[in-house]
């Protein structure tokens, strides 16, 4: 009797999560022009992350705008045993992040904003202390940022150890 077919689920490659939805309006000639701008968070807790901002007159499309944004921004988070291998501070405009790692079983220590782009990227274990503004978009690219100047740091290291291990081969 039930011969309607169900449209197989397809498995979605990030989970996403909305950050901030944030009602904006433009004053012209005519009157207003309401707006809204949303922060979206995807990842694949696999050490993926993105952040993405959306601007539509209705808020699903926005945070459609939002998670095409973030795919477009999307950066590898460097993981060391469900942490972060080293600690780091990076600022963005007005907003200072500081991410330390954890021990594991101490979760993620975090704000609002810091938490869901931790909990996105598969990081388990984490310190953090956002200072400046409190403004969630700023924090968050402060935290990207901050995740991006890690990958730089430990390849910078991976260089040196290259550089001394090269040294005392030659050396012998």
């Amino acid at each position: 009797m039930n011969t309607r077919r169900r449209r197989p689920i397809e498995k979605k490659e990030f989970e996403e999560e909305i950050l901030q939805i944030d009602r904006v309006t433009k004053v012209v000639k005519g009157g207003k022009i309401l707006k809204f701008r949303v922060i979206m968070v995807i990842g694949d807790k696999k050490g993926r992350v993105g952040i993405g901002v959306g601007k539509a007159r209705e808020i699903p499309s926005a945070i459609a705008k939002g998670i095409a944004d973030a795919k477009r921004n999307l950066i590898r988070v460097p993981i060391k045993n469900n942490t972060i291998p080293t600690r780091i501070t990076a600022k963005y405009d007005a907003a200072y992040v500081f991410l330390a790692p954890a021990v594991p079983g101490t979760g993620i220590v975090a704000g609002r904003v810091i938490r869901a782009i931790a909990t996105k990227a598969g990081i388990q274990d984490i310190l953090s202390k956002s200072l400046g503004t409190s403004n969630p978009l700023n924090i968050a690219r402060a935290t990207l940022k901050a995740f991006e100047d890690m990958n730089t740091v430990i390849s910078r290291n991976e260089g040196r150890k290259k550089e001394r291990i090269g040294g005392k081969n030659e050396a012998q």
